[in-house]
Order: structure tokens, then C-alpha cells, then sequence
């Protein structure tokens, strides 16, 4: 007798892949996205020069001006008559960096207070840490970032990065305390209450995993949000500190040449509208990908 054929169901990891690569948002957010993470490991191989030496031979023009893009230096030399491409790689590796840490500082925050405020609901916790959120919503974010950068020290990209992770946190927060409070009068939680499992064990085993798909959405957004402000704080004087090569600080390097040298602001604006614009449409390819409602 032939053998029956047992047909494989297929992951949940390769059913919201498949969903990702019919969605043209996702689709277009991971090429961007893996063009710039590409470009960060890569990108300073393309160019044989150093990002921090000033070339006084062949970066400077006749005029005592920045030379444009050539065969010789693929973005032009910006205001000191360094290598422009070099530069810009350098600085989608502190980006990413930036972005990527403080996104998960951010979200393990958000994450575990708004679970301990869902779970815990209508109860003084809740209502403390919920008042904490509600005061720092009641601030833009920049100037919360630019008020706590103030008061510390500004110039490594480990203090930008906790300056992000420790602000970015609270509408995190708010979204998983409202999801957490559909899970937990959910059957499963009941009966694993009724089993004796401890509430840590049910928040770690239950409630977070049933969380992690909005947490992967928000952190993906957060991302260009982190990238987003850290170029703003450079831009405006509160980021690392020069000579690294931020790509707000590039933009900032360019303002005084954007009329006979424009490429200098042209490149790092590009870049950072690019990052944003990928994790932007990643987010929104990976929101569709885990609605069920959409499939």
C-alpha cells in the first residue's frame, strides 16, 4: 500500500515570513533596512580613505572649497575636506548602534511595566506607574531626551543610547498594559491561576509571549524614532561629540555650504530619511503580516 502522505504544517515564523514578502511595505522596509545594515558593515570598505584625516591634496578645490562627488571620492569631502562616503558608513554603524540598544531598552521597560500595570489593574500600582506615564506623554519626546541629555554627559554613544532607552519607554508601556488586560481574564490564565502557577511564572510564560508580537511592531518603529532623535540631538548640538561622524552632526557640518556644496547635507539628510522611511515600512509590513484579521 503507498505510504500516506502527512501533509507539514508550517511555522508560525515561516506563515508571517510568507505574509512579509506578499506585503509590499514589509517587502520594501527589508530591503531598506538590509541595505542599510549592509552599508554600515561594508560601507567603509568602499572607501580607502580615513573619515577623521583631512585630505589638503585632493579634497580641497582650487577655490579653498570642498571638492564634489568623483572617482576619487564617491560623496565629495565635506567642510575639513574629509572623505564624505567613509564618513556617512561610519555613522550608520553609531545610528544603528544607537537605535537598535536604545530600542531595546526602551522595550524591555515599556514591556515590563505595562504588564505589571495590566496585570495589577485598578490597584495602587497600577494607578503610580500609570500617573508616571501619563506626566512623561505630557512632554514631546525630543525635549524630554534633549532635558535628560542636558543633564548628562553628552558625549558617548553609551549615554545617548541610555538617554533614549530611559525616555522612549512610555507609550510602550500604555499598549502593553492595554493588551495585557485582554489576556489576563482570558481561560488559559484562569486555569493556569487555578493549577497554582505563581504570577511571575504566568506573566513569563502566558502573558508576555502573547504580548511579543505588538512589542515586535512597536520596537520596530521605535527604531526609526531612536534614529530620528538621536540625529536631532546631534543637529543640535547635544549629541556625541565631534570628531565622530553622526549623521546630525553631518547635517549640522553642512548648513553653512548648502549653497556651494550642498552634497554635504544632501548625503546624511538622505540617509536619515532613508532609515526612518525603512523601519517605518517594516513596522507596517510586520503590523499586517501578525493580524489575523488581514489573512
Amino acid at each position: 500500500m503507498p505510504r500516506a502522505v502527512v501533509p507539514t504544517i508550517p511555522s508560525a515564523r515561516a506563515v508571517i515570513a510568507a505574509r512579509l514578502r506578499k506585503n509590499r511595505s514589509g517587502t520594501i522596509g527589508v530591503a531598506i533596512v538590509g541595505l542599510l545594515v549592509l552599508f554600515a558593515v561594508f560601507g567603509p570598505l568602499l572607501s580607502s580613505h580615513d573619515p577623521y584625516a583631512s585630505d589638503f591634496v585632493r579634497g580641497i578645490s582650487s577655490d579653498r572649497l570642498p571638492v564634489p562627488p568623483s572617482s576619487t571620492f564617491w560623496l565629495g569631502t565635506d567642510r575639513l575636506f574629509r572623505d564624505e562616503l567613509s564618513r556617512l558608513a561610519v555613522g550608520a554603524r553609531i545610528s544603528l548602534f544607537i537605535g537598535i540598544a536604545a530600542t531595546l531598552i526602551a522595550t524591555a521597560i515599556g514591556a515590563f511595566v505595562g504588564i505589571v500595570a495590566g496585570w495589577f489593574e485598578g490597584r495602587m500600582l497600577d494607578a503610580a506607574l500609570m500617573r508616571v506615564v501619563d506626566v512623561g506623554l505630557a512632554f514631546p519626546f525630543l525635549l524630554l531626551v534633549m532635558a535628560l541629555a542636558a543633564a548628562l554627559d553628552r558625549t558617548t554613544p553609551t549615554t545617548i543610547l541610555l538617554t533614549l532607552g530611559l525616555t522612549g519607554w512610555l507609550g510602550t508601556a500604555r499598549i502593553v498594559r492595554a493588551k495585557t488586560m485582554q489576556i489576563r481574564n482570558l481561560d488559559f490564565v484562569t486555569a493556569s491561576r487555578a493549577l497554582g502557577q505563581s504570577t511571575p511564572g504566568i506573566m513569563l510564560r502566558h502573558v508576555l509571549p502573547n504580548v511579543a508580537g505588538p512589542l515586535l511592531v512597536i520596537a520596530t518603529a521605535s527604531v526609526a524614532q531612536m534614529i530620528l532623535a538621536e540625529s536631532v540631538l546631534s543637529f543640535l548640538g547635544g549629541g556625541i561629540a565631534p570628531p565622530a561622524p553622526t549623521w546630525g552632526h553631518m547635517l549640522f557640518e553642512g548648513q553653512d555650504y548648502f549653497t556651494a556644496a550642498p552634497w554635504i547635507s544632501l548625503a546624511p539628510g538622505v540617509a536619515i530619511m532613508a532609515s526612518v522611511l525603512g523601519f517605518n515600512m517594516l513596522g507596517e509590513g510586520l503590523r499586517d503580516a501578525l493580524d489575523p484579521r488581514k489573512h
